[in-house]
Protein backbone atom coordinates (compact mmCIF):
# COMPACT_ATOMS: atom_id res chain seq x y z
CA UNK A 1 0.00 0.00 0.00
CA UNK A 2 1.20 3.49 -0.80
CA UNK A 3 2.23 5.87 1.99
CA UNK A 4 0.20 8.92 2.96
CA UNK A 5 1.30 12.34 1.67
CA UNK A 6 2.75 14.68 4.29
CA UNK A 7 4.56 18.00 3.99
CA UNK A 8 7.21 19.30 6.36
CA UNK A 9 7.28 23.10 6.68
CA UNK A 10 10.50 24.31 8.27
CA UNK A 11 12.04 27.57 9.42
CA UNK A 12 15.78 27.63 9.91
CA UNK A 13 19.17 29.31 9.46
CA UNK A 14 18.13 32.16 11.75
CA UNK A 15 20.49 35.06 12.45
CA UNK A 16 20.20 38.69 13.53
CA UNK A 17 22.36 41.73 12.77
CA UNK A 18 21.88 45.02 14.59
CA UNK A 19 24.16 47.91 13.55
CA UNK A 20 26.17 49.40 16.40
CA UNK A 21 24.75 52.86 15.73
CA UNK A 22 21.21 51.60 16.21
CA UNK A 23 21.68 49.81 19.51
CA UNK A 24 18.62 50.02 21.75
CA UNK A 25 18.53 52.35 24.73
CA UNK A 26 20.36 51.51 27.94
CA UNK A 27 17.22 50.03 29.45
CA UNK A 28 17.14 47.42 26.72
CA UNK A 29 19.58 44.51 26.71
CA UNK A 30 21.54 44.39 23.46
CA UNK A 31 21.56 41.01 21.71
CA UNK A 32 25.37 40.90 21.73
CA UNK A 33 25.23 40.36 25.52
CA UNK A 34 21.97 38.41 25.77
CA UNK A 35 20.41 35.93 23.34
CA UNK A 36 17.48 36.89 21.14
CA UNK A 37 14.51 34.71 20.36
CA UNK A 38 11.51 34.62 18.06
CA UNK A 39 7.96 33.30 18.12
CA UNK A 40 6.79 31.48 15.01
CA UNK A 41 3.11 31.13 14.19
CA UNK A 42 1.21 29.18 11.55
CA UNK A 43 -2.56 29.15 11.34
CA UNK A 44 -4.20 26.29 13.30
CA UNK A 45 -0.85 25.10 14.74
CA UNK A 46 0.71 25.63 18.19
CA UNK A 47 3.13 28.52 18.63
CA UNK A 48 6.82 27.57 18.44
CA UNK A 49 9.74 29.50 19.96
CA UNK A 50 13.38 29.46 18.86
CA UNK A 51 16.68 31.16 19.78
CA UNK A 52 18.06 33.63 17.20
CA UNK A 53 21.88 33.80 17.07
CA UNK A 54 23.36 37.31 17.04
CA UNK A 55 25.84 38.08 14.22
CA UNK A 56 28.08 41.17 14.64
CA UNK A 57 27.29 43.71 11.93
CA UNK A 58 30.89 43.76 10.70
CA UNK A 59 30.98 39.97 10.28
CA UNK A 60 30.43 38.26 6.95
CA UNK A 61 27.54 35.81 6.96
CA UNK A 62 26.84 33.30 4.19
CA UNK A 63 23.68 31.26 3.75
CA UNK A 64 25.55 28.06 4.54
CA UNK A 65 27.24 29.40 7.67
CA UNK A 66 24.38 28.48 10.02
CA UNK A 67 22.54 25.23 9.25
CA UNK A 68 20.03 24.87 12.06
CA UNK A 69 16.36 24.07 12.23
CA UNK A 70 14.40 26.51 14.37
CA UNK A 71 10.86 25.15 13.93
CA UNK A 72 9.04 22.56 11.89
CA UNK A 73 5.36 21.95 11.17
CA UNK A 74 4.10 18.59 9.91
CA UNK A 75 1.11 18.82 7.58
CA UNK A 76 -1.09 15.87 6.63
CA UNK A 77 -3.29 15.85 3.55
CA UNK A 78 -6.26 17.09 5.59
CA UNK A 79 -4.10 19.90 7.04
CA UNK A 80 -3.11 20.95 3.53
CA UNK A 81 -6.73 20.98 2.43
CA UNK A 82 -7.77 23.11 5.40
CA UNK A 83 -4.94 25.60 4.93
CA UNK A 84 -5.54 25.79 1.18
CA UNK A 85 -9.26 26.46 1.67
CA UNK A 86 -10.11 29.95 0.49
CA UNK A 87 -13.02 32.20 1.22
CA UNK A 88 -13.86 35.83 0.54
CA UNK A 89 -12.89 36.80 4.10
CA UNK A 90 -9.80 34.60 4.54
CA UNK A 91 -6.31 36.10 4.47
CA UNK A 92 -3.41 34.68 2.51
CA UNK A 93 -1.58 31.91 4.38
CA UNK A 94 1.76 32.97 5.83
CA UNK A 95 4.31 32.37 8.57
CA UNK A 96 4.22 35.14 11.18
CA UNK A 97 7.47 35.61 13.05
CA UNK A 98 7.99 38.05 15.94
CA UNK A 99 11.63 38.78 16.92
CA UNK A 100 12.51 39.74 20.49
CA UNK A 101 15.66 40.91 22.27
CA UNK A 102 16.42 39.63 25.75
CA UNK A 103 15.76 36.29 27.32
CA UNK A 104 12.66 34.17 27.00
CA UNK A 105 10.22 33.76 29.86
CA UNK A 106 8.33 36.04 32.20
CA UNK A 107 9.19 38.08 35.28
CA UNK A 108 6.35 38.81 37.70
CA UNK A 109 3.89 37.89 34.98
CA UNK A 110 5.44 40.28 32.42
CA UNK A 111 7.25 39.01 29.30
CA UNK A 112 11.01 39.48 29.65
CA UNK A 113 11.72 39.97 25.93
CA UNK A 114 11.31 43.26 24.08
CA UNK A 115 9.73 43.17 20.62
CA UNK A 116 12.22 44.17 17.92
CA UNK A 117 10.09 43.59 14.83
CA UNK A 118 7.82 41.27 12.91
CA UNK A 119 8.24 39.30 9.69
CA UNK A 120 5.55 37.73 7.51
CA UNK A 121 6.43 35.11 4.87
CA UNK A 122 3.65 34.21 2.37
CA UNK A 123 3.12 30.49 1.70
CA UNK A 124 1.68 28.77 -1.36
CA UNK A 125 1.40 25.07 -0.53
CA UNK A 126 0.14 23.98 -3.95
CA UNK A 127 2.13 20.93 -5.08
CA UNK A 128 4.39 20.86 -2.02
CA UNK A 129 3.52 17.20 -1.37
CA UNK A 130 5.31 16.40 -4.64
CA UNK A 131 8.30 18.74 -4.74
CA UNK A 132 10.43 20.90 -2.44
CA UNK A 133 9.74 24.63 -2.41
CA UNK A 134 11.79 27.45 -0.90
CA UNK A 135 9.56 30.36 0.10
CA UNK A 136 12.30 32.63 1.40
CA UNK A 137 16.05 32.47 1.92
CA UNK A 138 18.03 35.56 2.86
CA UNK A 139 18.03 38.77 4.88
CA UNK A 140 15.06 40.97 5.62
CA UNK A 141 14.83 44.31 7.47
CA UNK A 142 13.01 44.34 10.81
CA UNK A 143 12.13 47.14 13.18
CA UNK A 144 12.10 50.87 12.41
CA UNK A 145 14.93 52.77 10.79
CA UNK A 146 15.74 55.83 12.88
CA UNK A 147 17.03 58.98 11.21
CA UNK A 148 20.71 59.59 11.86
CA UNK A 149 21.15 56.28 13.67
CA UNK A 150 21.95 53.94 10.82
CA UNK A 151 19.94 51.24 9.10
CA UNK A 152 17.41 48.94 10.72
CA UNK A 153 18.19 45.48 12.06
CA UNK A 154 18.59 42.59 9.61
CA UNK A 155 17.02 39.18 10.18
CA UNK A 156 18.11 36.09 8.24
CA UNK A 157 15.88 33.06 7.72
CA UNK A 158 15.17 30.14 5.43
CA UNK A 159 11.58 28.95 4.95
CA UNK A 160 10.86 25.86 2.88
CA UNK A 161 8.45 22.97 2.34
CA UNK A 162 9.52 19.40 1.61
CA UNK A 163 7.55 16.25 0.78
CA UNK A 164 7.62 13.90 3.78
CA UNK A 165 5.55 10.78 2.92
CA UNK A 166 4.76 8.48 5.82
CA UNK A 167 3.25 5.12 6.60
CA UNK A 168 0.36 5.50 9.02
CA UNK A 169 -0.72 2.73 11.40
CA UNK A 170 -3.56 2.64 13.89
CA UNK A 171 -4.30 0.24 16.74
CA UNK A 172 -7.83 -1.18 16.55
CA UNK A 173 -8.01 -1.14 20.34
CA UNK A 174 -5.92 -0.46 23.41
CA UNK A 175 -2.54 -2.27 23.38
CA UNK A 176 -3.31 -4.24 26.55
CA UNK A 177 -6.34 -5.77 24.78
CA UNK A 178 -4.14 -7.46 22.13
CA UNK A 179 -5.61 -5.58 19.15
CA UNK A 180 -5.01 -5.70 15.41
CA UNK A 181 -3.01 -2.89 13.83
CA UNK A 182 -4.20 -1.38 10.56
CA UNK A 183 -2.31 0.55 7.93
CA UNK A 184 -4.23 3.68 6.90
CA UNK A 185 -4.17 5.24 3.45
CA UNK A 186 -6.93 7.77 2.95
CA UNK A 187 -10.21 5.93 3.55
CA UNK A 188 -8.59 2.51 3.15
CA UNK A 189 -7.79 0.42 6.24
CA UNK A 190 -5.75 -2.75 5.80
CA UNK A 191 -4.73 -5.11 8.66
CA UNK A 192 -0.95 -5.57 8.81
CA UNK A 193 -0.10 -6.68 12.38
CA UNK A 194 -1.62 -8.33 15.44
CA UNK A 195 -0.52 -7.65 19.01
CA UNK A 196 -0.29 -10.06 21.92
CA UNK A 197 -0.16 -8.58 25.43
CA UNK A 198 1.00 -10.81 28.28
CA UNK A 199 2.83 -10.91 31.59
CA UNK A 200 6.36 -12.19 31.08
CA UNK A 201 6.63 -13.77 34.53
CA UNK A 202 3.37 -15.76 34.31
CA UNK A 203 4.94 -18.57 32.32
CA UNK A 204 2.92 -17.77 29.21
CA UNK A 205 4.23 -20.17 26.61
CA UNK A 206 1.85 -19.11 23.85
CA UNK A 207 4.48 -16.68 22.60
CA UNK A 208 6.38 -19.08 20.38
CA UNK A 209 7.86 -18.57 16.95
CA UNK A 210 8.26 -20.94 14.09
CA UNK A 211 11.66 -19.39 13.40
CA UNK A 212 12.76 -18.09 16.82
CA UNK A 213 13.60 -19.55 20.20
CA UNK A 214 10.96 -18.92 22.92
CA UNK A 215 10.51 -15.22 22.56
CA UNK A 216 11.21 -13.50 25.83
CA UNK A 217 12.27 -16.26 28.17
CA UNK A 218 15.36 -17.17 26.16
CA UNK A 219 17.11 -13.81 26.38
CA UNK A 220 17.89 -13.46 30.07
CA UNK A 221 21.33 -12.02 29.33
CA UNK A 222 20.04 -8.75 27.95
CA UNK A 223 17.24 -8.64 30.53
CA UNK A 224 19.80 -8.58 33.32
CA UNK A 225 22.01 -6.18 31.41
CA UNK A 226 19.40 -3.53 30.63
CA UNK A 227 16.95 -3.92 33.50
CA UNK A 228 15.96 -5.90 36.55
CA UNK A 229 13.38 -8.63 37.05
CA UNK A 230 13.98 -9.10 40.76
CA UNK A 231 11.13 -8.81 43.20
CA UNK A 232 10.91 -5.38 44.76
CA UNK A 233 9.10 -4.56 47.98
CA UNK A 234 6.21 -2.11 47.98
CA UNK A 235 4.12 -0.86 45.10
CA UNK A 236 5.23 -1.95 41.65
CA UNK A 237 4.04 -2.80 38.15
CA UNK A 238 6.19 -5.30 36.33
CA UNK A 239 6.47 -8.02 33.71
CA UNK A 240 4.34 -6.42 30.99
CA UNK A 241 5.13 -7.51 27.47
CA UNK A 242 3.61 -6.96 24.05
CA UNK A 243 4.61 -8.86 20.90
CA UNK A 244 3.85 -7.71 17.37
CA UNK A 245 3.09 -10.45 14.81
CA UNK A 246 2.72 -10.19 11.07
CA UNK A 247 -0.34 -11.66 9.34
CA UNK A 248 1.34 -15.06 9.03
CA UNK A 249 1.66 -15.24 12.82
CA UNK A 250 5.43 -14.74 12.97
CA UNK A 251 6.70 -12.36 15.68
CA UNK A 252 8.39 -9.35 14.09
CA UNK A 253 8.91 -7.02 17.09
CA UNK A 254 8.31 -6.85 20.83
CA UNK A 255 8.35 -4.48 23.78
CA UNK A 256 9.27 -5.92 27.17
CA UNK A 257 9.18 -4.16 30.54
CA UNK A 258 12.65 -4.89 31.94
CA UNK A 259 12.72 -2.47 34.88
CA UNK A 260 9.57 -2.48 37.04
CA UNK A 261 7.66 0.75 37.57
CA UNK A 262 8.04 1.22 41.33
CA UNK A 263 6.61 3.91 43.59
CA UNK A 264 9.28 6.01 45.29
CA UNK A 265 9.44 5.58 49.08
CA UNK A 266 6.75 7.56 50.82
CA UNK A 267 4.92 8.41 47.56
CA UNK A 268 2.52 6.78 45.12
CA UNK A 269 4.35 7.80 41.94
CA UNK A 270 7.25 6.62 39.77
CA UNK A 271 10.02 9.21 40.09
CA UNK A 272 12.46 10.48 37.47
CA UNK A 273 15.36 9.29 39.65
CA UNK A 274 14.08 5.70 39.49
CA UNK A 275 12.21 5.27 36.18
CA UNK A 276 10.72 2.10 34.78
CA UNK A 277 12.04 0.95 31.41
CA UNK A 278 11.19 -1.09 28.33
CA UNK A 279 13.34 -2.80 25.75
CA UNK A 280 12.17 -2.65 22.15
CA UNK A 281 13.24 -5.90 20.48
CA UNK A 282 13.71 -7.10 16.93
CA UNK A 283 14.26 -10.69 15.72
CA UNK A 284 17.73 -11.62 14.57
CA UNK A 285 19.90 -14.75 14.42
CA UNK A 286 17.11 -16.92 15.82
CA UNK A 287 16.54 -14.82 18.94
CA UNK A 288 15.54 -11.33 20.09
CA UNK A 289 17.99 -8.44 19.88
CA UNK A 290 17.63 -5.16 21.79
CA UNK A 291 17.01 -2.23 19.43
CA UNK A 292 15.89 0.61 21.70
CA UNK A 293 15.22 1.45 25.33
CA UNK A 294 12.33 3.56 26.62
CA UNK A 295 12.43 4.99 30.15
CA UNK A 296 9.35 6.59 31.70
CA UNK A 297 8.37 8.27 34.96
CA UNK A 298 5.75 10.58 36.47
CA UNK A 299 6.70 14.27 36.48
CA UNK A 300 5.99 16.35 39.58
CA UNK A 301 4.57 19.82 39.99
CA UNK A 302 2.53 21.83 37.51
CA UNK A 303 3.83 19.72 34.60
CA UNK A 304 2.06 16.61 35.92
CA UNK A 305 2.57 14.15 33.12
CA UNK A 306 4.50 11.25 31.65
CA UNK A 307 8.20 11.99 31.35
CA UNK A 308 10.10 9.80 28.91
CA UNK A 309 13.48 9.21 27.30
CA UNK A 310 14.10 6.99 24.27
CA UNK A 311 17.56 5.67 23.44
CA UNK A 312 18.77 3.79 20.39
CA UNK A 313 20.92 0.78 21.29
CA UNK A 314 23.74 0.01 18.84
CA UNK A 315 24.20 -3.55 17.66
CA UNK A 316 27.24 -4.96 19.44
CA UNK A 317 26.87 -8.64 18.47
CA UNK A 318 25.90 -9.60 21.99
CA UNK A 319 28.19 -7.18 23.80
CA UNK A 320 27.22 -4.05 25.70
CA UNK A 321 30.24 -1.87 24.92
CA UNK A 322 28.84 0.93 22.78
CA UNK A 323 26.92 3.81 24.29
CA UNK A 324 23.23 4.37 23.64
CA UNK A 325 22.15 7.55 21.86
CA UNK A 326 19.23 9.58 23.21
CA UNK A 327 16.82 10.37 20.37
CA UNK A 328 13.84 11.78 22.27
CA UNK A 329 13.21 13.18 25.74
CA UNK A 330 10.13 15.14 26.72
CA UNK A 331 6.81 15.06 28.59
CA UNK A 332 3.23 14.09 27.67
CA UNK A 333 0.33 15.58 29.62
CA UNK A 334 -1.17 12.92 31.90
CA UNK A 335 -4.72 14.21 31.47
CA UNK A 336 -4.76 14.99 27.74
CA UNK A 337 -2.07 12.73 26.34
CA UNK A 338 -0.09 13.99 23.36
CA UNK A 339 2.32 12.98 20.65
CA UNK A 340 5.57 11.11 21.22
CA UNK A 341 7.95 12.13 18.44
CA UNK A 342 11.42 11.37 17.13
CA UNK A 343 12.66 14.10 14.80
CA UNK A 344 16.37 14.29 13.94
CA UNK A 345 16.13 17.82 12.61
CA UNK A 346 19.61 18.88 13.60
CA UNK A 347 18.52 19.92 17.08
CA UNK A 348 14.85 20.62 16.46
CA UNK A 349 12.76 21.43 19.47
CA UNK A 350 10.38 18.64 20.40
CA UNK A 351 7.65 19.45 22.89
CA UNK A 352 9.82 22.05 24.55
CA UNK A 353 13.07 20.08 24.60
CA UNK A 354 15.79 19.37 22.11
CA UNK A 355 16.58 16.14 20.32
CA UNK A 356 20.38 15.73 20.40
CA UNK A 357 22.32 14.66 17.37
CA UNK A 358 25.73 13.01 17.33
CA UNK A 359 27.53 14.96 14.63
CA UNK A 360 30.57 12.66 14.81
CA UNK A 361 28.64 9.47 14.13
CA UNK A 362 30.38 7.23 11.59
CA UNK A 363 29.03 6.70 8.12
CA UNK A 364 27.78 3.18 7.45
CA UNK A 365 25.56 1.33 5.05
CA UNK A 366 23.30 -1.68 5.63
CA UNK A 367 24.16 -5.18 4.50
CA UNK A 368 20.48 -6.11 4.35
CA UNK A 369 17.10 -4.87 5.51
CA UNK A 370 17.61 -6.49 8.89
CA UNK A 371 20.73 -4.41 9.47
CA UNK A 372 18.68 -1.26 9.08
CA UNK A 373 17.18 -1.92 12.48
CA UNK A 374 20.53 -2.21 14.22
CA UNK A 375 22.81 0.16 12.34
CA UNK A 376 19.97 2.69 12.32
CA UNK A 377 20.12 6.48 12.41
CA UNK A 378 21.90 8.45 13.63
CA UNK A 379 24.82 6.07 12.95
CA UNK A 380 23.95 5.79 9.27
CA UNK A 381 24.43 9.34 8.04
CA UNK A 382 23.40 8.34 4.52
CA UNK A 383 19.81 8.43 5.77
CA UNK A 384 19.91 12.14 6.46
CA UNK A 385 18.00 14.04 9.11
CA UNK A 386 14.37 14.85 9.66
CA UNK A 387 11.20 13.26 10.93
CA UNK A 388 11.47 9.61 11.98
CA UNK A 389 8.22 8.67 13.74
CA UNK A 390 5.42 9.85 16.00
CA UNK A 391 2.80 8.14 18.14
CA UNK A 392 -0.36 9.89 19.32
CA UNK A 393 -1.63 8.55 22.66
CA UNK A 394 -4.53 9.51 24.92
CA UNK A 395 -4.33 10.61 28.56
CA UNK A 396 -5.13 8.61 31.68
CA UNK A 397 -8.53 6.97 31.89
CA UNK A 398 -9.27 7.46 28.20
CA UNK A 399 -9.62 4.81 25.52
CA UNK A 400 -6.31 5.02 23.68
CA UNK A 401 -5.89 3.59 20.19
CA UNK A 402 -2.45 4.90 19.24
CA UNK A 403 -1.89 6.30 15.75
CA UNK A 404 1.67 5.79 14.52
CA UNK A 405 3.34 7.71 11.69
CA UNK A 406 6.67 6.48 10.30
CA UNK A 407 8.77 8.21 7.66
CA UNK A 408 9.03 6.18 4.45
CA UNK A 409 12.82 6.49 4.42
CA UNK A 410 13.04 4.54 7.70
CA UNK A 411 11.03 1.51 6.56
CA UNK A 412 12.78 -1.07 4.39
CA UNK A 413 10.97 -4.17 5.61
CA UNK A 414 8.13 -5.40 7.82
CA UNK A 415 10.38 -5.58 10.89
CA UNK A 416 11.26 -1.89 10.55
CA UNK A 417 7.62 -0.81 10.74
CA UNK A 418 6.85 -3.34 13.50
CA UNK A 419 9.62 -1.96 15.74
CA UNK A 420 8.02 1.48 15.67
CA UNK A 421 4.60 -0.03 16.37
CA UNK A 422 6.06 -1.85 19.40
CA UNK A 423 7.64 1.41 20.59
CA UNK A 424 4.28 3.18 20.28
CA UNK A 425 2.63 0.43 22.34
CA UNK A 426 5.29 0.82 25.04
CA UNK A 427 4.70 4.59 25.20
CA UNK A 428 0.95 4.05 25.52
CA UNK A 429 1.34 1.37 28.21
CA UNK A 430 3.77 3.62 30.11
CA UNK A 431 0.91 6.07 30.60
CA UNK A 432 -0.81 3.32 32.63
CA UNK A 433 2.38 2.08 34.31
CA UNK A 434 3.05 5.60 35.61
CA UNK A 435 -0.44 6.20 36.97
CA UNK A 436 -0.50 7.05 40.65
CA UNK A 437 -0.50 3.86 42.71
CA UNK A 438 -3.54 5.13 44.58
CA UNK A 439 -5.48 4.52 41.35
CA UNK A 440 -6.50 1.03 40.26
CA UNK A 441 -5.59 -0.22 36.79
CA UNK A 442 -8.01 -2.01 34.48
CA UNK A 443 -8.15 -5.79 34.87
CA UNK A 444 -6.13 -6.48 31.66
CA UNK A 445 -3.12 -4.81 33.30
CA UNK A 446 -3.35 -6.64 36.63
CA UNK A 447 -1.84 -10.07 37.17
CA UNK A 448 -3.85 -12.93 38.65
CA UNK A 449 -2.52 -12.47 42.18
CA UNK A 450 -3.38 -8.76 42.04
CA UNK A 451 -6.95 -9.54 40.99
CA UNK A 452 -7.30 -12.02 43.85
Amino acid sequence: MDPCPFVRLSVGNLALKIPVASKPARSVVHPSSSPCFCKIRLKNFPLQTAVVPYIPSESHFSDGQVQTLAASFHLSKSDLEKLAGKSFFSKKLCFKIAIYTGRRGTTCGVNSGRLLGRVSVPLDLTGTELKSTVFYNGWISVGKEEAGKGSSAQFHLNVKAEPDPRFVFQFEGEPECSPQVFQIQGNIRQPVFTCKFSFRNTGDRNQRSRSLQPELSSSRSWLSAFGSERERPGKERKGWSITVHDLSGSPVAAASMVTPFVASPGTDRVSRSNPGSWLILRPGDGTWKPWGRLEAWRERGSTDGLGYRFELLPDTNGGIGASAVVLAESTLAASKGGKFMIDLGGGAALNGRTTPMNATSPVCSPRNSGDFGYGLWPYCMYRGFGFVMSAAVQGEGKCSKPTVEVSVQHVNCTEDAAAFVALAAAVDLSMDACRLFSQKLRKELRQTQDLL
